[in-house]
């Protein structure tokens, strides 16, 4: 197996999402548990598009830490970076969903948020060899939230300067993971100094920056490389290198939005590898670097679930054609 060019470092867990649509906690009776987590999401999506990739985070030693773990080395994710925790459990996280089939997260069953075995990601045991041989590094910030995975990030950081690898953040805030929300956008506007692209949606970019203009985020960052803000059906403002741009959504037959934005993820950095990244330097090129990342991400919300619902490389090509 060929080393992953992309590490992928945070939560992988089960998302169980509501059966019955429309319903409050309580009156929902049944829930279909599915895969998920950003940064796991990415990795599978990576892999699918052809690059080689990793995933590095923290599962307990239980009947779905075990799942998942299967699900990832079955995909083809590299799981060297995998550590199982002997008493924390592997995080589930409940989902509503709306008539309308929109998402809302509604808590963690009978354990509070701070009691999973991906708040325990030790920094010690991060293979240097992945961070070696890797290109990109991908983070989200649900890792800050506790002080010991809030540590592993910042180690990684360390290792992926150390062995220079570009970083990209991707905000992806869920205030349900916090035990006090009020500390993120500290904590989170110091992270941005040392990556190199941020992906926002555009509730974050106002809530952090009070504007959803990429140009103007990235001139407030003035270290970073690329900012790109999605706004689901209403598209993506870009600006990379010098080229700002905003292009409209795919109109597609949504049957489930979950990880369409991971798999965004996963179709830009896909394009910054084929590329190389002073190529977005082109207008053109950057403009196609994103078209094909949200191509990728469209064709995600066609079917239920994040990492069963990921398109090939074929499929994009063969969706972007038409």
């Amino acid at each position: 197996m060929s080393h992953p060019r992309v590490l992928c470092l945070g939560e992988v867990l089960f998302d169980c999402l509501a059966d019955q649509l429309g319903l409050g906690l309580t009156e929902v009776e049944s829930w279909t548990p599915y895969p998920g987590g950003a940064p796991a999401n990415v990795a599978c999506a990576l892999v699918k598009l052809g690059i080689p990739a990793g995933f590095i985070g923290c599962v307990g030693q239980d009947e779905p830490g075990n799942q998942l773990i299967k699900l990832l080395d079955e995909v083809g994710v590299d799981i060297t970076g995998v550590q199982r925790h002997s008493t924390a459990p592997t995080r589930q996280v409940y989902v509503l969903r709306s008539l309308e089939g929109d998402r809302t997260f509604a808590g963690f069953g009978d354990y509070d948020t701070s009691e999973f075995a991906d708040t325990c990601l030790d920094a010690k045991q991060l293979p240097e060899s992945l961070f070696a041989a890797a290109d990109f590094l991908v983070i989200g910030t649900l890792e800050l939230a506790y002080p010991e995975s809030a540590k592993a990030v910042y180690h990684a950081l360390d290792l992926a300067e150390q062995f220079d690898l570009k970083i990209l953040l991707d905000v992806n805030w869920r205030p349900v993971f916090w035990k006090n929300p009020d500390a993120a956008p500290g904590i989170i506007r110091e992270l941005f100094k040392r990556v190199d692209f941020v992906k926002l949606a555009k509730e974050e970019a106002e809530w952090l920056f009070d504007t959803a203009d990429p140009g103007a985020i990235q001139y407030r960052l003035d270290t970073v490389e690329g900012v790109l803000v999605t706004d689901g059906e209403n598209g993506c403002a870009y600006c990379l290198g010098e080229n700002e741009a905003k292009i409209p959504a795919f109109s597609m037959a949504v049957v489930d939005t979950t990880g369409a934005g991971d798999s965004f993820v996963a179709g830009l950095i896909h394009q910054f590898i084929t590329h190389g990244i002073s190529a977005l330097s082109d207008p053109e090129t950057a403009k196609y670097v994103v078209t094909y990342a949200s191509a990728v991400g469209a064709i995600t919300t066609l079917k239920p679930g994040a990492i069963a619902s990921q398109p090939s490389y074929a499929e994009v090509e063969a969706f972007l054609k038409e």
